[in-house]
């Protein structure tokens, strides 16, 4: 189980927009009202990451290189109930009506003002207090996350992980109990979408098992699902 040791809230934001400096400026404008901003550059990556990672509000770009923006409105529809904003360079009613009827929450034309958008998001937030996701994460062999600082620790003392062997083992704390295919974490952890999954993890897998394990021949935190992937156990 999780241990909730501080009051604050880990808040994530996820942006879906193709042109990177659209991208580095939304994500730069509000990097302030949010622990962790992931960032996906086609509609597919944006749908994936949303379902593994449960954002509180996502900014939606329309023009897609893969998938039409309202596709993905609809898509995470289906499943999630966090904010969506839309951006467009699109500007008529239609649209911005159909958009809404999607799912989406808000709708900003491009150009935008930075200004604007932030006080859209801030409004979509206040309407969505971010979920009482732990600050801390207790594993077996009393091994604690810290989310928001990024740190892993026993007893106190510090293990330093690379930021690969972080993402994997966050990717699997926080779906702890549960198997996650080797294309599942790889997808968390890399968030790119070529490379061998199984190759990948392998060396990563043996290197963090050395880091955190009591005795890495007989881990107790990840254990391997024979020819499926990898899961983090619960604390007893």
């Amino acid at each position: 189980m999780s241990d909730i040791a501080l009051p604050e809230t880990v808040r994530r934001l996820l942006i879906v927009e193709d042109e990177l400096q659209i991208r580095r400026a939304v994500r730069n404008a509000l990097s302030g009202l949010a622990d962790r901003i992931l960032e996906a550059a086609t509609g597919t990556e944006g749908i994936d990451l949303a379902a593994a990672e449960q954002p509180d509000l996502i900014v939606l770009d329309l023009g897609l290189p893969d998938l039409p923006g309202i596709d993905v409105c609809r898509e995470v529809r289906r499943w999630g109930t966090m904010p969506v904003v839309v951006l467009s360079a699109r500007h008529s009613e239609r649209e911005k009506v159909e958009l809404l009827n999607a799912g989406a929450d808000d709708y900003i034309t491009k150009p935008f003002s930075t200004a604007e958008l932030v006080a859209r998001v801030r409004v979509q937030l206040r309407r969505t207090p971010a979920a009482q996701r732990p600050s801390l994460l207790t594993l077996p062999t009393d091994l604690t996350l810290d989310l928001p600082r990024r740190t892993a620790s026993r007893h106190g003392q510090v293990i330093r992980l690379t930021r690969l062997e972080w993402e994997i083992l966050l990717a699997l704390a926080l779906h702890a109990g549960r198997t996650l295919t080797h294309r599942q974490i790889f997808d968390l952890a890399w968030r790119r979408p070529f490379g061998n999954p199984q190759q990948y993890l392998r060396v990563h897998l043996t290197n963090l098992r050395r880091k955190i394990e009591i005795d890495p021949a007989r881990p107790q935190i990840v254990i391997t699902d024979p020819g499926v992937g990898y899961r983090c156990e619960l604390p007893a």
